[in-house]
């Protein structure tokens, strides 16, 4: 008849095993332990790249330093302001779209990448809309049409008059092919008819400097730069491509005003990859919308003739989606593509 009693051979093996398993649960404990503080670890926890799809110098390197520096100091987090030119902004925007979604990588896009590159490459390598997660609609800054003081006109009804008279001899500026100051004068033309002549360059600053000199009649520019000519009175404002005046230029009617609705604010949105945490999210969200407010920043913002707005993460893709399909339509309309 067998013992119920466990074998001494039996009795030792078991005691080994629980002495192994005393011995391992603190290690276990600990590695726990470990992982459970790495998830919960609070965002940033290190310092975060913001890329600009742009070259140094203009409105989204300048919206990107701005809201940077105050998201370095809110967070105690470095900012890294990373430019990457290309494409009038998609090999940036490509880059954020291909990153970790982990909010460490974050996009200072807006109108052109965004936007205006939907119907301008057919073979864009990136979404806007499926991969990136929208922040913050951060700012916008209109454009303003403006004439060389040569030409002979005082208003927009006598720009449109002088042009029509002299079909494909009027030539325009814009900050680059695809840019929103090509499609604006491109709108302008299926609204009104005339046949202007398009001269691109490689960004404002050329294409101001060859309107005040009369290398071009006429062209869209961000409202900031050309009006300091127009109060010298080498160049002539005709209206101004926004919703509503501009602050820096309260005298000069809108576009709207005047019975072409053509509303081409250059805008600026805080995006990250798909997939990033939607705590993440708000907290960038809510940390930017903060930041617009206050009176410094939109001081600084300001000298520059951009308006701080810092909307919320469903307003910019509300934006985004909206702005695609509107500029999408204009751009088949002028059979506008770049390969």
């Amino acid at each position: 008849m067998k013992s119920r009693h466990p074998s001494k051979k039996n009795l030792i093996e078991t005691t080994r095993s629980a002495l192994a398993t005393m011995l391992w649960l603190p290690f276990v404990s600990l590695a726990l332990l470990a992982t459970s503080t790495m998830a919960q670890a609070p965002y940033p926890s290190k310092p975060v790249r913001l890329i600009v799809p742009v070259g140094p110098g203009g409105g989204y390197d300048f919206i990107a330093r701005l809201l940077g520096a105050r998201l370095s100091e809110a967070w105690g987090q470095g900012m890294l302001i990373e430019n990457r030119p290309g494409a009038n902004g998609n090999i940036g925007s490509e880059l954020v779209a291909r990153s970790a979604p982990d909010g460490y990588t974050l996009l200072m896009g807006g109108i052109g990448p965004q936007a205006l590159s939907v119907g301008l490459y057919p073979n864009l390598a990136y979404d806007p809309v499926r991969d990136f997660e929208a922040i913050s609609l951060v700012a916008v800054q209109p454009n303003l049409l403006a004439v060389h003081s040569s030409v002979p006109v005082k208003s927009l009804k006598e720009f449109i008059e002088f042009a029509k008279a002299r079909p494909g001899q009027i030539a325009y500026a814009s900050n680059g092919s695809g840019s929103p100051q090509h499609l604006a004068a491109e709108q302008l033309k299926i609204l009104t008819g005339i046949d202007i002549t398009h001269v691109p360059f490689k960004g404002a600053g050329p294409a101001l400097t060859a309107l005040i000199s009369g290398e071009v009649a006429v062209a869209f520019n961000v409202i900031i730069s050309p009006i300091p000519h127009v109060r010298t009175g080498k160049l002539r404002a005709l209206g101004v491509a926004s919703a509503r005046r501009s602050s820096i230029a309260p005298e000069v009617p809108t576009l709207t005003e005047l019975g072409f609705p053509i509303e081409i604010d250059t805008w600026y949105g805080l995006y990250a990859p798909t997939g990033t945490p939607k705590d993440v999210i708000a907290r960038i969200s809510a940390d930017t919308m903060r930041i617009a407010t206050l009176p410094e920043v939109r001081e600084k913002a300001s000298s520059q003739g951009i308006e701080m707005i810092g909307a919320s993460a469903e307003r910019l893709a509300a934006h985004t989606r909206s702005e695609i399909a509107r500029w999408s339509k204009v751009i088949k309309q002028a059979k506008l593509t770049i390969d």
